[in-house]
C-alpha cells in the first residue's frame, strides 16, 4: 500500500509535513481532506488502528470546533457520533493525516515522524 497524505492544502502544518515527506523521499498519495472527505467507515477503520482517542481526531484550533463549541459536546457524544461528525466535514479532523500499512500518523511533530517512519521502515 502507498502512503496516503491527507492535507487541507492551505495548512501551515501540513505544507510543513509535506515539504519533509518529500525531503525525506517518502512516497505518498496526496489527498485534499475537504475534495476528499474521510468517511466513517475510512475514520473507523483509521482511528482504530491508530490507538487514539476519537476526540484526539478533531481539529480543536479549528474554527468550526469552535463555532459548534465541540469542547462542550464531544464529551457526551458517543464514538460513532463522532465519527458521524468528522466525516462530516472535513475541517473538523486533525491534521495532515499520513496513513501507511505500518501505520496512522495524525497533526504533524516532525521528530514524532521521524521515529514513527523509521520504525515503520524498520518492519519492512
Amino acid at each position: 500500500m502507498k502512503n496516503l497524505f491527507i492535507e487541507y492544502p492551505k495548512c501551515t502544518t501540513c505544507q510543513k509535513a509535506k515539504k519533509w515527506l518529500e525531503a525525506n523521499d517518502i512516497q505518498f498519495e496526496d489527498r485534499h481532506i475537504i475534495e476528499n472527505n474521510p468517511t466513517e467507515k475510512e475514520l473507523t477503520k483509521w482511528i482504530k488502528i491508530s490507538g487514539k482517542e476519537t476526540k484526539k481526531w478533531f481539529n480543536t484550533s479549528g474554527l468550526k470546533y469552535k463555532s459548534l463549541n465541540l469542547k462542550e459536546k464531544l464529551p457526551n457524544m458517543t464514538d460513532e457520533e463522532k465519527i458521524k461528525l468528522l466525516a462530516s466535514d472535513g475541517m473538523l479532523i486533525k491534521r495532515p493525516i499520513l496513513i501507511s500499512d505500518k501505520g496512522i500518523l495524525i497533526g504533524f511533530k516532525e521528530t514524532d515522524w521521524e521515529v514513527k517512519l523509521c520504525m515503520m521502515s524498520a518492519k519492512n
